[in-house]
């Protein structure tokens, strides 16, 4: 491996550009018209036009992707997060043309994409699972009969799904028909197939991810315990590792249940094991992520390993740098990802031409952008401008700092989270570790000052 086409764009694909450098590879960056002054653009050492502003003729356009990969020689492609990163007939594109993809194989990734199927691969192998229907559900009377073997309420998803959609809460039966249409709708117009299976639905529950490498041939090593509780309409907004709700006793199983998992399959790359935990310990797969997560750097500044670096190790056959030394987590490190979004209208998107830009610095401060002052945000792509991540010896020290870098990160032109995350910081609950997936609901953020709390 040589030169390898980040298929992707800002602050990952700029991620992916510095592990590249330092690993001595070349690179190559794919943008769009949109994206011609984002700095994965230039700091890459070769650039591609692939089209309009619309990911759909553009990151998403696998044909011009490809033809980028070709006139440039690139012999392997780095997919980073969302857009193609977890589409099946992308990879399995790659591989029948010659150029490796940096990830799992095309059967895993569309193995681990059903959620069906991944349910039924991890209960063979012995992982905890949700209680719910072992397929897709037949009809609205299939799923109200379920339902009442379960027991309300429940939740009805997409099966080839994720993100929220095509996912609906049900409290009773009258409810279902209404939310089984609609969520069906839903998953066929975003993701092509209508499927939809069920399952128990907890009213206050811990998100918890687990980060694994998997060499291919079976081995697979975990990096510890992500909480991604805080999160507005399943959208991930804060991240910590580790969680202040998982004993040793429950880490120990959390993570041994999800290698195991990942090595039912011979998992290859970096992947994710995500959770859900019922207020009594209690965990339960939910899915799992074939790619490197928007959150990774959490992980990387516990255990002090490039992950990026890795996934390329491993897609060259070299299996994993840090495995021998027994890799153990040291202290406490917090992500918040700075949208360009107005909370008090609701976290309206917020597009623009950013006018200031100063980004925090120190000890144990860490910031993920492709953003400057300048820049001016497309309306096009996701919102993320930018993920704030520090590191400390506990978690106190780690709010304090993030609480001190919030405050020098200065963002001025467009409307950013930076106020919500302030808030958040400050709150009682979040301060003691008393939280759920459903913290962000509980509370008027728009009605608050910075350093309030309800």
């Amino acid at each position: 491996m040589k030169k390898i086409l980040i298929a992707n764009r800002g602050e990952i694909a700029l991620r992916v550009i510095r592990a590249c450098k330092e690993l001595g590879l070349s690179t190559v960056a794919v943008y769009s018209e949109a994206d011609q002054e984002c700095l994965h653009v230039r700091f890459a050492d070769e650039a591609v036009c692939i089209g309009p502003a619309p990911s759909s003729q553009s990151y998403l356009n696998v044909p011009r992707l490809m033809s980028a990969a070709e006139i440039t020689n690139a012999d392997a492609i780095h997919p980073g997060y969302g857009f193609l990163a977890e589409n099946a007939e992308f990879a399995e594109i790659c591989e029948s043309s010659g150029v490796i993809f940096i990830g799992p194989t095309a059967e895993m990734i569309a193995h681990m994409g059903d959620k069906i199927y991944a349910k039924e691969i991890m209960r063979k192998a012995g992982v905890p699972v949700i209680p719910g229907s072992e397929g897709g559900l037949k009809d609205e009377k299939h799923a109200v009969g379920l339902a009442g073997e379960i027991g309300y309420p429940v939740i009805i998803k997409a099966a080839a799904g994720g993100g929220g959609r095509g996912m609906r809460i049900v409290r009773e039966d009258r409810e279902m028909f209404k939310a089984f249409s609609t969520a069906s709708a839903e998953a066929l117009i975003g993701f092509g197939n209508p499927t939809l299976y069920m399952e128990k639905f907890f009213e206050t529950p811990r998100h918890i991810e687990v980060q694994l490498l998997g060499d291919g041939q079976g081995k697979v090593i975990s990096l510890g315990e992500r909480d991604c509780s805080i999160q507005r309409k399943h959208q991930k907004l804060i991240e910590e590792s580790p969680s202040p709700a998982v004993t040793p006793d429950i880490r120990k199983a959390l993570t041994e249940s999800a290698v195991r998992g990942a090595a039912s399959v011979a998992y290859r790359s970096a992947g994710t094991i995500e959770f859900l935990m019922d207020s009594d310990g209690s965990f339960y797969f939910m899915e799992m992520n074939t790619r490197i997560q928007v959150e990774h750097p959490v992980t990387e500044m516990v255990y002090n390993v490039d992950l990026i670096k890795e996934q390329i190790r491993i897609a060259m056959g070299l299996g994993f740098q840090y495995a021998h030394q027994g890799l153990k987590p040291f202290g406490h490190a917090m992500e918040c990802r700075i949208n360009a979004e107005d909370p008090s209208r609701g976290f309206r998107p917020s597009p623009g031409r950013i006018t200031s830009f100063h980004v925090p610095g120190g000890l144990g401060v860490r910031v993920d952008t492709h953003a400057y002052a300048g820049y001016q945000i497309p309306p096009f792509y996701d919102s993320l401008l930018a993920k704030l991540i520090v590191h400390g010896h506990d978690r106190e020290e780690a709010l304090s700092r993030m609480g001190r870098a919030l405050e020098e990160f200065i963002i001025e032109g467009v409307s950013t989270t930076i106020p919500f995350h302030q808030k958040v910081m400050v709150h009682q609950d979040f301060v003691t570790g008393d939280f759920n997936t459903h913290f962000i609901e509980r509370f008027q953020w728009e009605s608050e000052q910075p350093g309030e709390s309800s």
